[in-house]
Parts: C-alpha cells; structure tokens; sequence
C-alpha cells in the first residue's frame, strides 16, 4: 500500500496541466481493517516485549501474506525466526531496526511496518480531512525511486503543476537515493503554513516547485450537468478518490442528476489513484443491479466474491473515463463496469495495481500493512500489473493538458471528455433507433457500435 502524503498550498488562478503520462502505484490502495497480529504460536519462551513484537510480525507474514515478487521461501523465513528470536533487544527501536530488515527481505513495497506515529497518522489519512501538499507517493519496485502517483485535483501541488511520474530526487535539497517512503513523509510534512521545497526529474529534466503546507478536506466527488448541442443531457461526475465519505457523496451526486432528468453519465476516474475497498464495492453497487464486482484470491487460492445486490441507482448507459493513473479501487470498479457489460470505458490504459493489503494493529500501538491477496475482475483477469484496457482508446494532447484548468474538466474544452461524451451520445442514438440498451445482453455491443 502506497503512503498517503496529502500536502497542501493555495495558489489561485493558474492554469493547471492534466494527468497525462501516469504511472506509479496508487495513492490508498484498497485495504482490509483487521485485528491485532496473533501473539506467539512458538513453544520456546519469548519473554521480553521487543522479541514479543517481533514475532507478531513474523507471525502475520508466516500466516498471511502473498508473494507477488517470487523472493519469500518458506524455509528461509522460519530461519529468519529463529536467527531473530536468539538475538537480545535493548528497547524498541532495536526490535523496530529489526522488523525493517525482516521485511525488505520480502521486497513487497506495499507490506510495511509502521511506527507507533506513523500508523496514528495513516488512519487519520483516511479521514478525508488531511494536512499536507496534496501527493501521492509510490516506491517504485524496479528503480526505488520515489514516483508521484498523481497530485489530488485541487490541492497545492495540483496547482502548482506537479505532474503523474515526476520523481522526487530532492526534498529541500537533500537527496531521496535509497530513501524510504517513511523518510519522505517525515521530511514533506510539517506544520500548517510552512514551505517544502521538492526537487523533481520530469523525464530527464530537473524541476524545482515550492509548497505550503495547509490543512485541507477533500471532497471525493464533484458532478454537473451538461446539454450538448443535441440536447442529450450528460451527467458528469468526477470521483477523485475511495475516501471514506467518497460512497455518500456519489449517491448524492448521482440521486440529484437523475432527478435532472439526465439521458446518461460519463464517470470521470482519471488520476484517481485508489481507496478504500468498501467504499469501492459500494459505489460499484450504485451503478451494478447484478453481477460480480471483484474477487480476492490469498496465497491459498480462497476466492472472495463481492456482488452487486440489486441496489442499482440508475440504468442509464455510463462511460467511464480512464487513464494510466486510475489504480486499485479505480479499476475495480472499471473492471466491474467492463465485465458485466454494464457500461463503456474510454481513456488509456489503467495503471495495474491489483494487490490487498491489510493493516494490522500491533500490541504496542505499532502497525504492519501486509499483502493479503489480490484482485482479479469479473472476468477473472488479474489486474495486478496488467491493468485494464479501454474500449475506446482516447489519449489527452500536451497542448490541451497544458491549457486545462480545474473548472474546464469534463467541458467541451476537454479533448477526452469530449470522445467520452461523443461514445455516450453514439450508444443512445442506437438505443433510440430501437436497438434497445441492455447491460446484460448481448445487444449491448450492438448499441455502442462496436
């Protein structure tokens, strides 16, 4: 799971670039709340906290996590144990060090252990009420290098042009090389009103950009009307992440277009770099009335099904807009959405992070995210990786990312939006020529045109 870094500056009036390239790991990546780490199932006697702490680590990873890098060996771990339990700690810290050193052996970016500090921090994260500069950070598994996901829309490093995949090289002036996420976190976050300055290599070229930080609340969701010159009547709704009230505001947003009188619906999840996976299932309900969601498969093969319920609120044809930075809950729903044939998806490629992680409580107040399992569409497609293609293929010019401003998403001015919102008006032309819309079906191909 990617670390939340949520850092924020106000700088008004400026025209902003879009999301274009995007790569990197999602921001809040879906996640599973559970229990405190079991204690220890060993015979031997571990009698002091440190080693108590350690094992309880050991325990989760030995029981629970999924391999994605082919590097856990089953034997070497229980060596791992025991080499660790023989060992004297003076305090925590030491057992700390020493957890650190345990996992980097999985190379697993996403399975992590959090301080006391760090974990307080983390769940607070998903609040939706945040202090920060507004990136995301994501530890690239190849490079180590630390790539921006996105920047949340609206936020300062939005506005100040902070692009997808810039990589940070610099955080006021020190070098991020073998840098950990933790480190990052702890030197861009600050007190409400101070500066950062963040040293970024775009694609070969150095960038320099100065934040303030600012206490923010993020609204997940944004929506308005839009009459074409035909008078279809689009419901654009922008969901910019999974937060935790992101569920409640989509039901709203999309109760008042239908009470408009809307003809259908572009989904906007460009950029949206993942959330919480019950908030995912959830809003994948609003739009799904049957049919898989997502399943979750563990080391040992268990399928976890989520289903659509019959809780739909609109069958109105949708398009969903996507890009290769609409990560983890974003294509979840993108999945379901394309799966059951429910809808059309425009855009770019997503970004392929398929992987759960849970987070943990440990007994001292301490936190471990660990990959549980990962997700595969309706379809059984792993999306980890592979990521999920659009019908439509649709990419966003330099000229027109350059020239967009946060109020001209999803207007006539957005080059993408525009292919999204002439797919949407082609399916109902059809569907009024008496080729009838139907998710189920297999008309429905028939009624997008393909």
């Amino acid at each position: 799971m990617t670390f939340f870094v949520f850092i924020a500056m106000n700088i008004k009036g400026r025209k902003l670039p879009f999301f274009l390239e995007i790569g990197a790991l999602s921001i809040i990546s879906p996640f599973i709340i559970a229990g405190i780490g079991l204690p220890s199932s060993t015979t031997s006697a571990i009698t002091d906290s440190p080693k108590e702490l350690i094992d309880q680590v050991w325990q989760i990873i030995y029981r629970d996590f999924l391999d994605s890098s082919g590097k856990y060996n089953n034997n070497d771990w229980k060596k791992l144990r025991k080499k660790l339990l023989s060992k004297q700690y003076a305090d925590k810290e030491e057992s700390y060090s020493a957890i650190n050193g345990m996992l980097a052996s999985l190379e697993d970016p996403y399975t992590r252990f959090l301080d006391p500090k760090q974990f307080k921090e983390m769940k607070i994260d998903t609040s939706g009420e945040l202090t920060g500069v507004g990136i995301q950070l994501s530890l690239d598994e190849q490079t180590n290098n630390l790539v921006i996901v996105s920047p949340i829309e609206g936020t300062p490093a939005f506005k100040a042009g902070v692009m997808p995949k810039d990589v940070i090289v610099q955080i006021d002036g020190k070098t991020t090389k073998n840098m950990t996420i933790e480190t990052a976190v702890k030197l861009i976050r600050g007190k409400e009103g101070t500066k950062v300055n963040l040293g970024l290599d775009r694609n070969g070229d150095f960038v320099n950009v100065q934040l303030v930080r600012e206490r923010i609340e993020i609204h997940a969701v944004k929506s308005h009307l839009n009459l074409t010159n035909s008078g279809v009547k689009v419901g654009y709704i922008r969901l910019k992440q999974f937060s935790a009230n992101a569920s409640k505001e989509m039901r709203s947003a999309i109760s008042r277009l239908e009470n408009k009188g809307v003809n259908g619906y572009v989904l906007d999840l460009r950029s949206n770099p993942g959330g919480l996976l019950e908030a995912s299932i959830d809003i994948s309900r609003q739009w799904l009335d049957k049919g898989i969601i997502v399943s979750t498969q563990t080391k040992n093969g268990i399928k976890d099904v989520r289903r659509a319920n019959g809780s739909a609120l609109t069958t109105r044809p949708v398009v969903i807009l996507v890009n290769e930075g609409s990560a983890s809950a974003s294509e979840i729903l993108s999945g379901a959405i394309q799966d059951n044939k429910r809808g059309i998806l425009v855009g770019q490629k997503t970004f392929g992070k398929g992987l759960v992680q849970s987070v943990r409580g440990l007994s001292d107040g301490s936190g471990l995210t660990v990959t549980i399992a990962k997700y595969l569409t309706p379809s059984g497609t792993d999306i980890h990786k592979n990521g999920i293609n659009p019908d439509v293929f649709a990419e966003m010019s330099v000229s027109n990312a350059e020239s967009l401003t946060i109020d001209q998403l999803g207007s006539s001015t957005d080059s993408q939006y525009k292919v999204a919102e002439m797919t949407l008006i082609k399916s109902l032309n059809r569907i009024n020529k008496g080729l009838t819309f139907s998710p189920t079906s297999s008309n429905y191909l028939i009624a997008i045109g393909r």
